[in-house]
């Protein structure tokens, strides 16, 4: 039977150097249970100096209250270890991460350089929520680049957890940095998060370093892009409008993968083979403004047909994009006049459903929602009515393509969405990023 091994005390630790320090050490590692009392007491009352390979050892036996103590401990020290904190901080706690919040809130101001940098990427470390604002404020301080850099190692340590919104603005504000090594990184920390395209993709029209647009470039490169699928209305017999083969052929040099348009009126959609290779993901882009018919039962089907040959990731339709709706309010806000609210023109739709999305519509546009009937004695009919000196409101056709209404109406309701450039660039934009 094996005797217990003697309980190894702070004193008899022998000193450094000594031939008899590592096998001592060893020792205590091995001791079945370790009280660190006596060893936090000869560190509080300076009796015990510690070393990298003591720590090495206590380090491993510290329960997360033992590990505060001797990190308040090490606040104190007119020279404190930079090394220490990472050493003896290895579990996620409440009271520790807490403990590091109060030293790092304050900010650069309050604390020195070597604390700083030893603690700001542990409060990454411990994941917590509170801990974002204060990492972000250290990051775009102008304060030495060596911190700006370890709090972004802490962003980096907890990057599931920050709000994501707040941190795709941080990280991409970062990127364009006058400093690549603060530039690079935060780049590189953006292709991490899911659905990086969304994050990275805007960083191309932005002024980036030419190391960093580089860098860019290689990230958006490595992430994988799904070939796109828009459902349209079209024209009759499948016609599809000049304006939505050139947003398809631009969009497809953007992305560098396959894009399609399959038009509601067409007899059949395109091949399968045309668009997919086996395993790929389709992403299905409905691009219809309204929530009618085609979107509430052709739609569906449609997804259908080709989940049968890829897994489909579906958007939903584009009207009900908010970025989409600010844009349209944008365009109406140029057309808008002291004594009248603009007319938005659209067609007729039926069902509760559709009543509070023109609703919705009307309350983030600022227009006037107006049905309007594609039958030819309508059509004139308002076209003389909009031409109508009378008549102080501007109007525009909620129509993204050249139809019927946009062709009867060019005078009074001017091009079609597509041929507006704001409009047309952010929804390139927003296509471009997709996944």
């Amino acid at each position: 039977m094996r005797s217990a091994l003697p309980q190894c005390e702070p004193a008899q630790l022998p000193a450094c150097g000594s031939p008899a320090r590592w096998g001592w050490l060893q020792q205590l590692r091995n001791q079945p249970e370790l009280d660190p009392e006596p060893w936090l007491l000869a560190l509080e009352n300076g009796s015990l100096s510690i070393a990298p390979d003591l720590l090495a050892v206590l380090a491993e036996r510290l329960d997360p209250l033992a590990q505060l103590r001797l990190l308040r401990w090490w606040r104190q020290q007119p020279d404190p270890d930079p090394g220490l904190p990472s050493q003896v901080l290895r579990q996620r706690d409440g009271a520790s991460a807490a403990w590091l919040l109060q030293q790092l809130a304050p900010g650069p101001a309050a604390l020195g350089q070597a604390v700083a940098l030893a603690l700001l990427p542990l409060l990454g470390h411990q994941r917590q929520v509170a801990a974002w604002p204060v990492l972000l404020s250290w990051m775009g301080a102008p304060i030495a680049t060596p911190l700006r850099r370890a709090a972004l190692e802490g962003v980096a340590r907890g990057l599931s957890v920050w709000p994501r919104h707040q941190l795709v603005a941080g990280l991409s504000a970062l990127a364009g940095d006058l400093d690549p090594q603060l530039a690079a990184p935060a780049v590189d920390l953006l292709a991490r998060l899911p659905g990086a395209r969304r994050a990275l993709v805007p960083l191309r029209r932005r002024r980036l370093d030419p190391q960093v647009a580089e860098r860019l470039g290689r990230r958006l490169a490595a992430t994988p892009v799904q070939p796109l699928l828009l459902v349209v209305h079209g024209r009759a017999g499948g016609q599809l409008p000049a304006e939505l083969v050139a947003l398809a052929a631009e969009l497809e040099c953007r992305r560098g993968a396959p894009v399609r348009l399959q038009a509601l009126s067409a007899a059949a959609p395109a091949a399968a083979s045309e668009l997919l290779q086996p395993g790929q993901v389709l992403g299905l882009v409905p691009l219809l403004l309204l929530p009618g018919g085609h979107v509430r039962h052709d739609l569906p089907a449609i997804v259908r047909h080709w989940s049968a040959f890829a897994r489909v990731q579906h958007w939903p339709f584009l009207g009900a994009w908010p970025c989409w709706q600010a844009a349209l309010a944008k365009e109406l806000a140029g057309l808008a006049t002291q004594d009248a609210r603009p007319l938005l023109l659209h067609h007729p739709l039926e069902g509760p459903l559709a009543a509070r999305y023109l609703t919705t519509l009307e309350r983030r546009t600022g227009a006037h929602c107006v049905a309007t009937p594609y039958s030819a004695k309508h059509l004139a009919e308002l076209k003389l009515t909009l031409a109508a000196p009378a008549l102080a409101a501007p109007a525009l056709a909620l129509a993204l393509a050249a139809n019927r209404l946009t062709d009867q109406l060019a005078e009074q309701v001017g091009p079609p969405l597509l041929q507006r450039p704001g409009l047309r660039q952010l929804l390139l934009a927003e296509l471009e990023a997709l996944p």
